[in-house]
């Protein structure tokens, strides 16, 4: 058994979470943790609501609300929407905690210590009509290396250049459309050229990354820069430094207090679950796996930065050092990041109006529906465009007409000659071609699944449904009144290979492959879900987090072999057929605009 780490990115509490995002962070992530969870493997899968930031305090203004009040609002809301889409986190949190600061305090002070984070004055930038801080993402212009126009105030998404705000070409603000104004302030920063050696000679064992990952990750390396860690913001962590702890408008910038989340949640965890010290096991072995799962906009931060923080509290920076409170931790494995999902060649964009809720979406089409198009259609490997057109297509043809269809005859016809699970007679070739394409199966999509590669993993998998789907067709079972035995034993092998699908296809379809289970006769919980429980931290309100008991469900990598006898109930259909229209004019909520 291998100790995973699953860290999902963590989702700003500023508005509720579009299909955008989880295609990023939300599916790809979960599908991993069940497929390494089935495979026998110990998995601890955390994240949370990054609350803290000019992005939260923006809202709030808007509302009419403090920060507080917003965050505490959205992440009730992003909360109820990723356990509706089935993300099975052993914890969901948030960065408002007493727990997030405390770590995100300890990590600063031994960055301190050891030399990597220095005072330095630099050119802030401030709203002329509100007097407050622009945050370096609140800021565009045009990139002054590529010359792209709508690049950000800490880095071109283009050309993937780090940025200050002061670099960019007729600079403006996000919020309002203002020129900000350039003052004199200081801030720590870490030390990146400090640690450059070290994150060379670590990167250079990272041997399998995707291409667009690593290549992405060593042209950073070749521009690293001192990067500002706090920002004059009242709105965020305390900076526990002498001199600085007591001023209510400096804070620990919001990027830096958000990676360090995964540690945070990881100990908020193990608190918990009663065992305060069974974080290590994931951070603090040579053994255990760590993948962190992102958008592509994300990659500078998870594999650059964040191993920087660890490197530099480690003491294992160029400037060496000794070790934070919390001991050595360990480097990522590997950096799982996505593209990005369009809507109609449009980037999603809540402003622009661009946008499909995840709340919207379940409530309309549940959350199966939308796992597979991300998985089967989503922007692993290049950006990828949503359309309703496709998903209409995708949901009809290869969901209900592949593999809804493959369940629903096989299950009907065992029910209409047997009752039960039939038993076989003697295999003939044909039979034994499909099972052992089926077994064949768990070797091929789990090597793929292991790899985060999700779009081979689920196209094998369909794969194995057309060929059950080809086999019912020409073994005509239907046809075999004469040879019931040899009709039982067609009936049996394809049930089995149901079973066997309805595995494989396990981590992407948990609610269906639920009902399917229970269709072939199955009792208990196949795939667990996560549950919501509120919680409270030394006496603070109660708030949402997500969590679950996954190690209770029967679902496992493997072929399980179906019993003969088993009775059947007659099944309902597990996907419905979507009206064609919608792909000609989407729903309500989110219409199709020329």
């Amino acid at each position: 058994m291998s100790k995973i780490l699953a860290a999902v990115a963590w989702p700003y509490a500023n508005g509720p979470r579009h299909i955008g995002h989880v295609s990023g962070f939300g599916v790809p992530s979960d599908v991993f943790a069940r497929y390494q969870r089935m495979a026998g493997n110990d998995v601890l899968m955390v994240s949370g609501s990054d609350e803290h930031g000019t992005a939260i305090q923006v809202q709030a203004d808007k509302e009419g609300l403090t920060p507080q009040q917003t965050a505490d609002k959205y992440h009730r809301v992003i909360v109820g929407d990723l356990q509706g889409l089935g993300l099975t986190y052993d914890l969901y949190t948030r960065t408002t905690t007493k727990n997030h600061e405390a770590v995100t305090q300890e990590l600063f002070r031994a960055l301190v210590a050891n030399g990597y984070v220095v005072p330095q004055v630099q050119l802030g930038a401030i709203s002329p009509s509100t007097g407050r801080t622009l945050a370096d993402r609140y800021i565009e212009g045009t990139c002054p290396i590529c010359g792209y126009d709508g690049a950000r105030g800490d880095q071109c998404d283009n050309c993937g250049q780090q940025l200050d705000p002061v670099d960019l070409i007729n600079p403006r603000s996000r919020i309002n459309g203002e020129t900000p104004q350039f003052v004199e302030t200081e801030h720590f920063f870490l030390d990146l050229p400090a640690l450059s050696g070290a994150l060379g000679r670590w990167l250079d064992t990272r041997t399998d990354w995707r291409p667009n990952v690593m290549n992405f990750s060593l042209q950073l390396l070749k521009e690293l820069r001192p990067r500002a860690i706090t920002r004059d913001l009242d709105w965020g962590i305390r900076i526990p430094v002498d001199g600085w702890s007591d001023n209510p408008m400096k804070s620990i910038y919001v990027w830096f207090d958000a990676v360090i989340g995964y540690l945070s949640a990881s100990v908020e965890w193990a608190r918990r679950s009663g065992e305060p010290e069974a974080w290590r096991e994931w951070w603090q072995n040579p053994a255990a796996r760590s993948y962190y799962f992102m958008g592509k906009d994300n990659i500078t931060f998870h594999s650059v930065i964040w191993p920087g923080i660890l490197l530099g509290a480690n003491g294992q920076g160029d400037r060496g050092g000794r070790p934070s409170a919390f001991g050595p931790l360990d480097l990522p494995t590997e950096i799982v990041s996505s593209e990005f999902l369009t809507m109609s060649g449009s980037k999603f964009s809540t402003s622009r109006n661009t946008v499909i809720y995840v709340g919207d979406f379940l409530r309309d089409f549940g959350p199966d529906l939308l796992r597979y198009f991300i998985a089967v259609a989503g922007p692993e490997n290049q950006d990828a465009d949503f359309t309703w057109a496709e998903f209409v297509r995708r949901t009809n043809t290869e969901l209900n007409d592949g593999w809804g269809n493959l369940v629903n005859r096989s299950v009907n016809m065992a029910v209409k000659y047997n009752g039960a699970i039939p038993a076989p007679g003697t295999l003939t070739d044909l039979d034994v071609a499909l099972r052992d394409a089926s077994a064949a199966a768990f070797a091929t999509v789990g090597e793929a699944l292991g790899r985060a590669r999700f779009k081979d993993a689920i196209g094998e998998a369909m794969r194995l449904v057309g060929l059950a789907n080809k086999y019912l067709s020409d073994a005509e079972p239907w046809k075999l009144k004469a040879d019931p035995a040899r009709r039982d034993t067609v009936l049996h092998t394809a049930l089995q290979v149901v079973s066997d699908c309805n595995t494989l296809l396990t981590p992407f379809l948990p609610h269906s492959a639920q009902r399917v289970f229970e269709q072939l006769g199955g009792q208990g919980v196949w795939a667990a879900q996560p549950e919501i429980r509120e919680v409270s931290e030394d006496g603070s309100a109660d708030y949402p987090v997500l969590t679950g008991d996954y190690t209770a469900q029967q679902a496992t990598w493997r072929s399980l072999p179906i019993v003969p006898g088993t009775p059947l109930l007659k099944p309902t259909p597990v996907f419905s057929k979507l009206d064609e229209s919608l792909g000609e004019t989407g729903p309500e909520w989110a219409p199709v605009t020329p």
